[in-house]
């Protein structure tokens, strides 16, 4: 079974899934270990590993301890084509579809292609939004784009739509690193009407309650990071799982 339908399965059984974002840059090598250790433990349905750039070295051997650590599915999350690694199960191909900066529509996905295919990475084409959150965020900074305003819907809907008839599997709506506003959950309710794909949010996301409302919106996924970066608590990698897998939870209470 392919890393998305993995994905796919974990939607169909669990309602949606919990995605944990492993940034390198943040913490120190063991810190990510512990915390990927933690996110299994807690309830995590795989890892994001990536960033909006990275600046140490190619993250081959951190991807090869992760998964000596961990059984979860390690999916490369890229800034650049440069952070990739054969060593992943597989990686969000995306396209930053919400600019109009061409070294993020196709330039890093055209240099970062050749490697995916030499490499023999599943490669999962996502539509990536980011959204206006109130605060300048680092994929914005670094990007040279500006974020769809929070309160357009109607240009969501529309990248959103193109992301799907451009044969996209997934759509990201991103708030990003540093978000004082996560995506607001009538933005989400309205995507998710208007598309047939199953939709990731992330960023600004600090509270478990904020994530089950992002899911009773109808998000697919929900990606924690920053949240994580403060301890690797095992009881709030249980919260947040709890709070997402809301399907489950619904099944166990009927039994």
């Amino acid at each position: 079974m392919s890393v998305y339908e993995q994905l796919l399965a974990v939607v169909a059984r669990r309602g949606a899934g919990f995605l944990v974002l492993l940034d390198p840059e943040p913490s120190h090598e063991v810190d990510l270990l512990t915390c990927a250790e933690a996110a299994q433990e807690g309830g995590a349905d795989a890892l994001l590993v990536g960033g909006s750039v990275v600046f140490s070295a190619p993250t081959d051997n951190l991807i090869r301890k992760i998964k000596n650590r961990v059984s979860l599915p390690v999916i490369i999350f890229p800034g650049n084509a440069d952070q990739l690694t054969r060593y992943a199960d597989a990686v969000l191909f995306t396209s930053l579809l919400s600019g109009r900066n061409p070294d993020y529509l196709i330039g890093e996905q055209a240099k970062g292609a050749p490697l995916v295919k030499a490499y023999d990475l599943e490669a999962i084409p996502t539509g990536y939004l980011l959204i206006e959150s109130g605060a300048t965020t680092s994929v914005q900074y670094l990007s040279h784009t500006q974020p769809i305003p929070r309160d357009k819907p109607d240009i969501v809907k529309a990248h959103a739509l193109a992301a799907e008839y451009l044969g996209m599997k997934l759509v990201y709506l991103e708030a990003g690193s540093g978000a004082q506003h996560s995506v607001p959950e009538e933005l989400i309710s309205a995507t998710c009407e208007y598309i047939s794909l199953p939709l990731i949010c992330g960023g600004g996301i600090r509270q478990p309650e904020t994530a089950h409302r992002k899911v009773t919106a109808g998000a697919g996924f929900v990606v924690i990071g920053n949240r994580f970066e403060e301890g690797n608590n095992l009881a709030l990698f249980t919260e947040f799982a709890e709070a997402i897998h809301c399907k489950e939870i619904v099944s166990e209470e009927v039994k």
